[in-house]
Order: C-alpha cells, then structure tokens, then sequence
C-alpha cells in the first residue's frame, strides 16, 4: 500500500513557467509524477548512505524514482 502525502512549496516564475511548457507538451505527464521523479532523484543523489537503514531507504526512492518515469496513462 503506497502512501501520497501533500506537500504545498512555492518554486521561482521561471522553474514554474518550464514546468508548464514540458507538461503541456507532454500530455502522458503531470505536476504530481514530475515532482515525485525530481525529489526521488534529489534524494537518490544526495542521500547519505552513512545511516543503519540506509539501504532500505535507497531501494525504497529508487522504487519511487523508477515507478515515476515508467508509469504509463491507462
């Protein structure tokens, strides 16, 4: 069972402006799927790996990261 929590962040005109153009452009994406994949990345890049657990926290983004670019619209 996969837990969604929601999360409000103001972000610059310009990343906002990027964001609309691509998802317009790309129909089978949208806000939530782009930012699941950006922070997952964000995560996978720059989490430690020096915590007991860390391991099952990286397979746990990982998963997160992979579900996000490989979802398809039905």
């Amino acid at each position: 069972m996969s837990t969604t929590i929601s999360i409000l962040a103001e972000i610059p005109e310009e990343l906002h402006e990027t964001l609309k153009t691509y998802l317009e452009t790309h129909p089978d994406w949208d806000q939530d799927r782009v930012f699941a994949a950006a922070l997952s990345l964000f995560l996978l890049q720059n989490g430690g790996s020096d915590r007991s657990g860390a391991t099952h926290s990286y397979r746990s983004t990982a998963k997160v990261y992979l579900n996000a670019l490989f979802q398809h619209s039905i």
